[in-house]
């Protein structure tokens, strides 16, 4: 046996007896770092960043007089929550949809915000 199938076979193993989940957030890691886009888990606030994934919820958020659109962003290593102020709902932003965000990072609650971030849809590749 090489170490060719070696590679083959363990990667075969490890596709079969690891989570979904798991592998559905390496993809998305992958896919994030090969796109140009900073991992989440590296971001901190205040920084310029710009993070690749797939959007896990999207829902409204009436406060007050005011709605505000929120989303989770998850790239594979931690989530995002998006906050779109005055925005009651954008074509596109939908569960399951892969998109690439862009703004300066803050912080609320301990989870990691984007405030009013430029989008960019992703393509689905079928």
């Amino acid at each position: 046996m090489s170490a060719k199938d070696g590679g083959y076979f363990s990667r075969l193993v490890r596709k079969l007896t690891t989570d979904v989940e798991d592998l559905d957030a390496d993809d998305l890691s992958v896919e994030s770092e090969a796109g140009g886009a900073q991992r989440a888990c590296d971001c901190r606030s205040g920084q310029e960043v710009t993070v690749l994934g797939r959007l896990r919820s999207v829902e409204l958020c009436p406060t007050n007089e005011a709605a505000t659109l929120q989303a989770e962003l998850f790239d594979g290593t931690q989530g995002v929550t998006l906050i779109w102020l005055g925005r009651r709902r954008i074509p596109g932003i939908e569960p399951g949809r892969t998109i690439k965000v862009r703004g300066r990072m803050a912080e609320r609650d301990g989870q990691k915000v984007l405030y009013n971030p430029f989008y960019e849809l992703q393509s689905t590749v079928s």
